[in-house]
């Protein structure tokens, strides 16, 4: 049994805090191990580790062997239907030396809890966001783009659709026309401060069920910038070689800009 009776109403049992807290420590672990290093009886560590996962609070990183997410970011997820003793559960978490990293890939479900993050990545940036993103999520999104932009937060914006030229750093597409159909439905990238990302597609007309993914994992948001950075190119590339045209004087400050940027 647990060594101690948390008394948190935050939804989670002691079981789930002990089993959270003992991945903290050490990780990966399969619920053999969780079981032999918090005394959660097996049977239950098993059950405990699905149910952490449903809630995204663990993730598999690989076949039965489980990690946790960071604290910050469960203490965030927690926040919104929980305030009540949260407090007490941070004081916890902060007394607990070992800290889970951000190596993993995490998991968003829903178009509303996806915006929720964008928007707080939005928030939180101090230099640099690429984006791409079509106008269903751009009329969400760029009031607070331009916000951030306003205080100084240079914004790349790749628009997946005609749009009105919003920020200083903005280009269309140049396959607007065909991705959509191609992919399913419509695709979502935002890179903050070469540091994180949230990225992936809303599935058309299920949007609500669709998977989104975010991490501070460092390929992954290398990976996923130069993606976004390389469509200004594939705009750049559109424009003087298949239709033939010069670039004008703002665009050709957008090419200088973002070739330099690496």
């Amino acid at each position: 049994m647990p060594s101690k009776h948390f008394s948190l109403n935050i939804g989670l049992s002691d079981y789930a805090i002990t089993a959270y807290m003992t991945l903290l420590k050490e990780h990966p672990l399969n619920g053999s191990q969780v079981s032999r290093l918090s005394g959660i009886p097996r049977a239950r560590a098993y059950e405990v580790l699905r149910t952490l996962k449903q809630k995204g609070i663990v993730a598999e990183s690989s076949e039965g062997m489980y990690i946790p997410l960071p604290p910050k970011e469960l203490i965030k997820r927690l926040r919104t239907g929980y305030e009540k003793d949260l407090d007490t559960l941070q004081a916890l978490l902060k007394g607990n030396n070992a800290q889970a990293g951000y190596d993993y890939i995490w998991t968003i479900q829903g178009h509303a809890a996806a915006m929720e993050k964008a928007r707080e990545m939005i928030e939180g940036a101090l230099e640099e966001i690429y984006v791409r993103m079509y106008p269903e999520e751009g009329q969400l999104l760029d009031p607070l783009l331009k916000k951030a932009e306003t205080e100084g937060v240079r914004v790349k914006y790749i628009a997946m659709r005609p749009a009105s030229e919003v920020f200083e750093l903005q280009v269309i597409h140049p396959d607007y026309e065909t991705i959509e159909d191609s992919l399913g439905g419509r695709s979502f990238d935002l890179v903050v401060d070469h540091n994180e990302i949230l990225g992936g597609l809303f599935i058309t007309g299920q949007e609500n069920r669709s998977v989104i993914y975010w991490g501070k994992n460092r390929w992954f948001v290398v990976t996923g910038r130069d993606s976004i950075r390389h469509d200004f190119f594939h705009y750049f590339l559109h424009k003087t070689y298949t239709l033939n045209q010069s670039l004008n004087p703002h665009e050709k400050s957008i090419y200088d800009l973002i070739r330099k940027d690496s």
